[in-house]
């Protein structure tokens, strides 16, 4: 078996919880802090574009201090990178007019994208299909339709994965609708809109990952403060729902732990573990028993 190139994605198929690090605003993206956080002790790095600038020129920069600050201690040739994408996901047309993003981000050689505010399915569909190319054709008539995106950006992603050029374009597809792809798409559930509509939001193929925003939704529901676990009745109610959509469709879901109850949420379900401590990781990993060097 080719080895993979994204080790959250490595991890999740394996059946181990994964941790990452990272939040909205302010990562320095410059080549010395690449080649830092190349041995980082996380399962994958959030970049938040939605609220933080939109800088391709440090993210490149970025990647490419990781590629050479690296490989991970796991044998890894960089930790998984995720992007949070400024663009909504709260209807097609918006999405699919800001297609450009996906396209910039993933030539830059990320592993990954997260799409925040995922209001429909056919915002989803449009996000799929827009970091797929056309020669990918899992799933297509079958819930989606051919992968725009174009060629151009794949010598640049291929040389930060360390692969030949046509081994990007054969392995640059969406897991885990594609068994061997390594690109791990997420959405974030994050209104009233997108929980109401969760169910067909999410049996979307292609998506491998989702979340419900506390932030975003506690701010609908009339909250200044972020909730948090245990949350007020209706963004437990709320979570539930997301989670068991999640459970129905085979998608990680993602939420904050603590080293108080990350065994519990492990237990729930959580697969994609928030909060940026390094002792959640060390508690969880020994409660799931993983042997993947950090």
């Amino acid at each position: 078996m080719v080895p993979r190139v994204n080790r959250a994605i490595e991890l999740l198929e394996s059946g181990q919880p994964i941790y990452y690090v990272g939040g909205h605003t302010g990562h320095v993206l410059t080549y010395e802090q690449g080649q830092h956080d190349a041995k980082t002790w996380a399962d994958y790095i959030n970049v938040g574009m939605e609220h933080g600038a939109f800088d391709m020129a440090g993210l490149d920069q970025y990647l490419r201090g990781l590629s050479d600050g690296g490989p991970t201690t796991s044998g890894h040739r960089t930790p998984t990178v995720i992007v949070e994408v400024p663009v909504d996901g709260s209807n097609e047309a918006v999405v699919r007019s800001n297609a450009w993003q996906f396209r910039q981000i993933l030539a830059r050689g990320v592993h990954g994208i997260l799409l925040c505010q995922a209001e429909s399915a056919d915002a989803v569909r449009a996000f799929v299909e827009s970091c797929r190319y056309p020669i990918h054709k899992i799933g297509v008539e079958r819930g989606l339709g051919i992968g725009t995106r174009g060629r151009g950006g794949e010598p640049s992603a291929a040389a930060i994965w360390g692969v030949s050029v046509e081994d990007y374009l054969q392995r640059a597809d969406v897991w885990p609708l594609n068994p061997r792809g390594e690109l791990l798409l997420g959405v974030k559930i994050e209104s009233l809109e997108g929980v109401s509509r969760v169910e067909q939001i999410l049996s979307v193929p292609g998506i491998g990952f989702a979340e419900m925003g506390p932030g975003d939704l506690g701010l609908a529901l009339g909250y200044t403060q972020v909730p948090r676990d245990p949350y007020p009745p209706e963004m437990q109610e709320a979570r539930e729902r997301v989670l068991q959509a999640c459970q129905a469709h085979g998608i990680a879901f993602l939420e904050t732990c603590t080293p108080e109850n990350v065994t519990r949420k492990i237990d729930e379900g959580v697969r994609v573990i928030a909060g940026h401590r390094e002792d959640t990781a060390k508690i969880g990993r020994a409660h799931t028993k993983r042997t993947m060097p950090v």
